[in-house]
C-alpha cells in the first residue's frame, strides 16, 4: 500500500456495525468513519451539508446516515443529500486492507487551512 497516497487509520473490527467514529484532522475538518450492516466502510467531512450536523452521531441504514439534527439522509457512497434535500459531504476514498482501514491522505488534509 502506497504510504504517500494513503493513511492507515486502524483496524475494521474497532469499527462497531451500524456505527461510526470520528477521526481529528488537525489544521482541517473532522472525518466521520462509518460501518455498514454487510461490513462496508465509508469516510465523509463530519458535517451535514444542511446545518454542520455531526454525521458520525447519525443513524446509519444501508449505505446513507441520517443526521442527528435535522433528520436529513446523506449518501455514504457519494456524499449527496437524498429525497428533496440538496447538497453534498465531501466523500473520502476507503481501501480495506489485511483488516486494516485507509483513507486517502491528500482528500483526508485538502480541508486544512
Amino acid at each position: 500500500m502506497d504510504s504517500a497516497k494513503w493513511l492507515d487509520i486502524g483496524p475494521v473490527d474497532q469499527l462497531p456495525s451500524l456505527g461510526a467514529r470520528t477521526l481529528p484532522v488537525q489544521g482541517g475538518k473532522e472525518i466521520a468513519i462509518f460501518h455498514t450492516a454487510n461490513g462496508e466502510v465509508y469516510a465523509l467531512i463530519n458535517e451535514c451539508p444542511h446545518k454542520q450536523g455531526p454525521l458520525s452521531e447519525g443513524i446509519v441504514h444501508d449505505t446513507t446516515v441520517t443526521c442527528p439534527l435535522h433528520s436529513w439522509r446523506i449518501s455514504l457512497i457519494d456524499g449527496h443529500a437524498l429525497g428533496d434535500d440538496e447538497g453534498c459531504v465531501p466523500v473520502i476514498p476507503v481501501k480495506i486492507d489485511n483488516g486494516r482501514i485507509f483513507i486517502g491522505r491528500a482528500e483526508a488534509l485538502q480541508g486544512q487551512g
